[in-house]
């Protein structure tokens, strides 16, 4: 019997809500009336698991440095990071997509400004198309940057198109499509590989239903 407790890291939320939904799935004895209220850490010993609920910039974290063996996480937060992590599964879930978004009559001045939380990530889009551009960080209502003349274009997740088109705005490019992943420690990997591998086979059998069930 697998006896060591996983720390597991997720974002509070939509990813907590189907990551929680996809471990039962996959046989783990998880409450079906399991409330996370305010709690930031969820402890259930009938799944030898315990959920740290964190923002989502901070999952990659908590799980390089430790207190955390393992994370759910999207790969824009991934791709932004470069945390030392390892990433083992791409679970499917929460699906959206990063894009390059602007005014629907926009014209492309010289020396384009770009507003994002992901400054990484757009610095080097652009960069590899070779077009020069001045990137702006912002933390939040990243749809108003264009509206207000501070940024020509924004790169940001979308996942229905509501927002950005409630506020006349149209999607100009994907850059690549984001679900969340399954990451882990390196060190906990190693350490606790066999409860992780259980994790894993568990979960890819999840994904692989859920897979042919789509092909149907």
């Amino acid at each position: 019997m697998i006896k060591d407790t996983l720390k597991v890291a997720v974002p509070k939320g939509r990813i907590y809500k189907q990551a929680i939904q996809m471990f039962r799935k996959a046989g783990f004895d998880i409450p079906i009336d399991l409330e996370e209220g305010r709690k930031l850490v969820i402890s259930i010993p009938t799944a030898n698991m315990e959920f740290i609920l964190a923002k989502p910039v901070d999952v990659p974290t908590y799980v390089e440095y430790g207190v955390a063996d393992i994370g759910v996480v999207g790969k824009d937060v991934l791709m932004e990071d470069g945390r030392d992590v390892y990433e083992l599964l791409d679970l499917g879930i929460a699906r959206c997509r990063m894009s390059v978004i602007g005014m629907p009559d926009w014209e492309q001045p010289i020396y384009p400004r770009v507003a994002t939380k992901y400054p990484a990530v757009a610095s080097a889009y652009f960069r590899e198309r070779g077009q020069q551009v001045e990137v702006i960080k912002l933390n939040g209502s990243i749809e108003l940057a264009p509206l207000i003349g501070l940024a020509d274009r924004i790169v940001d997740m979308v996942e229905t198109g509501t927002t950005i088109r409630e506020n006349g705005l149209v999607e100009m490019e994907t850059i690549f499509d984001i679900t969340s992943r399954l990451i882990a420690n390196r060190v906990s990997y190693r350490m606790k590989n066999e409860p992780i591998q259980h994790l894993c086979d568990q979960l890819q059998h999840i994904i692989n239903e859920s897979a042919q069930s789509e092909r149907v």
